[in-house]
């Protein structure tokens, strides 16, 4: 039976889920501004968002935005300021949620935005950082959204751009032990939102559990698609479709399927 909506669309509503009440989220570019507006309109309507340009908003943007930097987003502001200021609301521990995506991710939700192939002499140079390792590291939760794809989903990434929960070590294991003996005083990798699937992270050993499967897939599509063996959270289960209000609001907002199509 065909499905009535695309993987984006899925794709933003499973981001969404993911913005609680009252929150500040550093909203990013691309699906996260959706998911930002359809949190808004539905279970978080007193969520903040904060951008890494110098916007904070407290209502989504009246109309589709392409970058962050648009008149619209900047009109009917809380606060336009520059990006140091935005920053250090993530370094003062202000920000409960932050959004990023990346080239890479490997089963301990370690993010690659910088090279593919041997740092000093790499096959591919990438965009780098951005305020993504800023987010990573600092946020007190971190959602990741990418494509699913077996080169994308790794073993172990090329380099790390943007930490998640490290690798085992002498000193120990990967998880919220590694990111504390690294000096990272909160946070991690809450949630990966792919195309395929919803992971979750188990904090004391950093790895990926497959949450969730879309519907139209199977674990084992999704075990295809991914460069380790999969560990199934003890609830794994195919992910809840999008509602028709969900669905609604998605499609006020991106009515020409920009980014969701």
């Amino acid at each position: 039976m065909a499905r009535e909506y695309s993987e984006r669309e899925l794709m933003v509503v499973c981001a969404a889920r993911q913005i609680r009440d009252h929150e500040l989220v550093f909203v990013g570019m691309r699906l996260p501004l959706l998911a930002f507006a359809l949190a808004k309109r539905t279970h978080a309507p007193n969520c903040i968002g904060l951008f890494e340009c110098g916007i904070v908003r407290d209502t989504p943007a009246p109309e589709l935005l392409y970058t962050m930097g648009d008149a619209p987003n900047i009109t009917g502001a809380l606060w336009t300021t520059d990006m140091v200021n935005v920053l250090g609301s993530l370094a003062a521990g202000d920000v409960q949620l932050g959004f990023i995506g990346g080239a890479e991710i490997d089963r301990y939700g370690n993010l690659n935005t910088s090279l593919i192939g041997d740092w000093q002499q790499p096959r591919v140079r990438l965009p780098g950082s951005g305020g993504g390792a800023d987010i990573a590291s600092l946020a007190h939760r971190l959602a990741i959204i990418m494509p699913h794809e077996r080169h994308r989903l790794r073993e172990r990434v090329d380099f790390v751009t943007s930490p998640g929960y490290g690798y085992p070590d002498a000193e120990g294991p990967a998880g919220s032990s590694w990111r504390r003996r690294v000096g990272l005083p909160r946070g991690g990798p809450a949630a990966l939102i792919t195309t395929l699937g919803l992971f979750a992270f188990d904090p004391d050993n950093g790895e990926a559990l497959l949450q969730s499967y879309h519907p139209g897939t199977s674990i084992e599509e999704v075990q295809e698609q991914t460069g380790w063996p999969l560990r199934l959270a003890p609830d794994c289960r195919e992910t809840p479709p999008p509602s028709p209000e969900e669905l609604h609001i998605i499609r006020e907002c991106d009515p020409q399927g920009v980014w969701t199509r």
